[in-house]
């Protein structure tokens, strides 16, 4: 039996499962993301002459022909080559979360989960090596298996949360959980810089760092958290009976199988996939194209980039914990039901932002009331967790894996769709050609919310109950 000081101490054992989830997300996307920084540093350095042909924000700029030298590595890779190795991630991301889903409700979502960071973390380690020894291809290679690692994380975390998050804390806790995820990109960034700033490792001493830190959570992983309440050594009896009374009327132990046709016949559920494709393609276009726009269209310089490419996540986290706290405080007093909890959180994260990404289009080259409105759309999109994320969680807790695996394993495609039909739409980088990209977002999420807001629902399903999937059963072997 391991040591009990936990318990001594009061730590509710929940909490530490939110904190080792919260480093989970942040490590799995800081060594995700920690490529897109280093490779300025990887790629040799390049002359490029560029003339600003934006339609209204020339006056940004001192002159339209700018010369800059991009790139201070050793290796002669093209935009396109570098295009590839940072979107090869996701060729094996997508691939993995139905089995990462399917293995964690067999087996456990502890073991699921901390193999997928582990490996992730060894690839991780692997990429200089890997790079001196085969180069892109073998980068690609490293990418790719990194991206079959990490699609287990998701479904895994998703079935760990189902055992250990009672309802009336699910909102708050999840919110804790998942703010990894924008202090993860952040802190990737953050780090990154300083390390191919002031470490003598260079480049690879970003994969060193990243790849170590993914270890080390692996191993407080195995020591501090498992896979229920009852099987933890450290947790306290009266945690453990509040949990037991909290969870065991939806989260049963040795489920029955995927119950397959009453989840891929359920409106929720597809009301649950539409709004998380769109929720994805709105965030991958913003998130991942706001460098770009700002660079481009409105002419911030490379550092005034960086911080303000940071600002809406920042915000996002502060407004994600509030709105979290309020809509578990509401649903626990009475005074919104749960689906409508659901409901209104994910209008505000859909309707809201593509109201004002349009708004920023419109506002022309006044940098201060595009930044304004484009921070304010991806801070309210911080309402997808307590709307969108946790809806898996409501409509099955004890398949809430295999969801959380179709619909974000679905939506993950964005992040390879996105990217390219950014690039074509915006071939010269004009105020006009944002506009298109930015009323296409607009238009997605407005059909994907009007999907949810109709055929959404907050409650647990009767697939979820052993009982009536028994039953059905019964009747269809007697028929």
């Amino acid at each position: 039996m391991l040591p009990t000081w936990a318990s001594c101490t009061g730590v509710q054992q929940r909490w530490v499962f939110a904190v080792m989830g919260f480093l989970a997300l942040f490590n799995a996307y800081a060594m995700r993301i920690c490529l897109s920084i280093a490779i300025t540093e990887m790629v040799v350095p390049k002359n490029i002459t560029a003339e600003f042909i934006d339609d209204t924000c020339s006056n940004l700029v001192q002159t339209h022909n700018v010369t800059r030298v991009t790139g201070r590595g050793t290796y002669d890779w093209s935009e396109y080559t570098q295009g590839v190795i940072l979107s090869s991630f996701y060729w094996g991301y997508v691939v993995t979360h139905l089995p990462g889903g399917l293995l964690a409700e067999r087996f456990g979502g502890k073991h699921t989960l901390g193999l997928g960071i582990f490996f992730t973390a060894l690839l991780t380690l692997l990429v200089p090596w890997g790079v001196r020894w085969g180069g892109s291809w073998a980068l690609v290679s490293l990418r790719v298996l990194m991206g079959l690692s990490s699609g287990v994380i998701f479904p895994a975390l998703n079935v760990m949360t189902a055992h250990w998050v009672p309802p009336r804390e699910l909102s708050l806790i999840t919110a804790v959980i998942f703010i990894g995820v924008d202090l993860g990109i952040i802190g990737a960034s953050t780090i990154s810089g300083l390390i191919l700033r002031y470490s003598a490792h260079g480049w690879p001493g970003v994969f060193y760092f990243f790849g170590g830190m993914g270890v080390l959570w692996f191993i407080l992983w195995l020591v501090l958290c498992h896979n229920e309440p009852d099987q933890h050594p450290f947790i306290s009896k009266r945690e453990a009976s509040y949990l037991q009374d909290a969870l065991s009327g939806h989260t049963h132990k040795d489920a029955p199988p995927v119950p397959w046709r009453y989840i891929l016949t359920s409106k929720p559920f597809w009301a649950l996939l539409a709004v998380q494709i769109g929720h994805d393609w709105g965030l991958y276009t913003l998130v991942s194209d706001l460098p770009k726009y700002l660079s481009s269209v409105l002419h911030f310089d490379v550092e005034r980039n960086g911080y303000l490419s940071s600002l809406p996540n920042l915000c996002s986290v502060v407004y994600c914990l509030v709105i979290s706290w309020v809509t578990d405080q509401c649903i626990s007093r009475g005074l919104c039901s749960r689906t409508n909890a659901r409901k209104i959180n994910t209008s505000i994260s859909t309707l809201a932002p593509a109201c004002l990404i349009i708004a920023a289009s419109y506002a022309g080259c006044d940098r201060f009331v595009v930044v304004t409105f484009l921070t304010l759309g991806v801070t309210l999109m911080g309402s997808s967790l307590p709307g969108i994320k946790v809806n898996s969680l409501d409509l099955s807790p004890n398949y809430a894996g295999t969801i959380m695996a179709l619909t974000n394993g679905v939506a993950s495609l964005t992040g390879i769709l996105t990217p390219y039909l950014v690039g074509v739409l915006t071939p010269n980088q004009t105020l006009s050609e944002w506009r298109i990209v930015f009323w296409i977002v607009f238009a997605v999420f407005f059909v994907t919310n009007t999907i949810f807001a109709v055929f959404a629902s907050g409650e647990v399903q009767d697939w979820n109950d052993p009982e009536f999937l028994k039953l059905s059963s019964e009747r269809k072997t007697r028929a």
